[in-house]
């Protein structure tokens, strides 16, 4: 009988040392995969994420007549939302309208500090002089006057949109945002719904939401009914629209909040994921981490300390059904957002309230 090598003798030890180096090699090797996993991973997720996104180049599209920024920490970004009826926002509303419009538009005001933010609507219907513009192929679009603000979308895309409200407002917008129907829809599902509280019955007139008075959790696709309600609600105007579409928005911005959704890596994907499918920006934002230090830049900004305001407007004395800049209310809103002060409280009185 052949006798064992003991455990000290240098055969053991070689033995041992070649088993250590090979079991290293082996938690090594499988280390490097799943490095190699999780980095394969996450560049996919960041490819696919970053591919969601289109984006306008605002300064090759307006050129170098814009208004000039006054407070270099401000940030003004307007925020779209388009009723295009293409691809999937097809299924969420089947009406017979072709092209697209500026269905929602807000200017978002973000004072130096980034504390506090004030968003001002303008209504659809509002009647604006349209500047001249290059439209998505190039060609030049005409100035025109007395046209609906949510046509100049349709007609010219939404870089004309930019330079429509910086002519109207005399401001610099230094970022856009749109969103369409699928996108929207998608956001809200992302978060599992957004709760909102009506103090009277919306009655789903013409095909829109009905919901009787006090609180509700709503999905995606009743929230978009939500926003979108007119006839059912109030006096059935667009100006009506815009207190829901306001309501709303801080509604969702307190949900995120309180999910904490932007420190949830899941959750978060899944809302980036549903966002930037429908998201058009500039092209100084379209891109994930552009995008992520933005949001990051705004951390401070918490919905219970943002105001919404309509841009104040009035009847138009030609066609009731519009409505046009009221003055010098708009002119005092205006000159508060590009001076970073805060508005007067008599340049938000509205001659027509909705």
């Amino acid at each position: 009988m052949t006798d064992l090598p003991s455990a000290t003798s240098p055969s053991s030890r070689r033995r041992r040392r070649r088993g250590g180096r090979r079991a290293l090699r082996i938690v090594l090797l499988t280390v490097a995969l799943l490095v190699l996993a999780l980095a394969g991973g996450g560049w996919w997720a960041y490819s696919h994420l970053n591919g969601n996104i289109d984006s306008v180049d605002l300064d090759q599209a307006l050129g170098d007549n814009r208004p000039k920024k006054v407070v270099a920490g401000a940030q003004n970004v307007l925020v779209l939302g388009s009723d295009s009826r293409a691809g999937a926002n097809g299924d969420l509303d089947h009406g017979d309208v072709s092209g697209a419009r500026s269905d929602t538009a807000m200017l978002v005001h973000i004072p130096e500090g980034r504390s506090r933010a004030t968003a001002v609507s303008i209504p659809r219907d509002t009647l604006i002089s349209r500047p001249e513009c290059k439209d998505a192929d190039g060609k030049t679009v005409k100035p025109a006057n007395r046209v609906m603000f949510n046509s100049v979308y349709s007609v010219a895309g939404p870089a004309c949109v930019v330079k429509t409200v910086e002519q109207m407002s005399g401001i610099r917008v230094d970022h856009f945002v749109e969103v369409d129907f699928a996108g929207f829809k998608g956001l809200v599902d992302a978060l599992g719904g957004v709760t909102v509280t009506l103090d009277k019955p919306m009655s789903g007139a013409k095909g829109g939401l009905k919901l009787d008075a006090g609180t509700h959790r709503l999905n995606g696709t009743d929230s978009l009914k939500f926003v979108r309600t007119r006839y059912g609600y109030g006096d059935g105007s667009d100006l009506g629209r815009i207190g829901l579409q306001q309501q709303f928005m801080m509604a969702m911005l307190s949900e995120i909040k309180k999910q904490d959704a932007l420190g949830n890596p899941a959750r978060l994907y899944k809302l980036a994921d549903a966002g930037t499918k429908s998201l058009t920006t500039d092209s100084d934002l379209a891109s994930l981490t552009s995008l992520a230090d933005f949001a990051q830049s705004m951390k401070g900004v918490d919905p219970d300390t943002m105001e919404t305001i309509m841009l104040p407007v009035a009847y138009d004395k030609v066609d009731p059904n519009r409505v046009v800049v009221a003055e010098p209310q708009a002119g005092k809103v205006w000159e508060a957002l590009r001076t970073d002060q805060k508005i007067p409280a008599d340049a938000k009185n509205s001659p027509a309230k909705g």
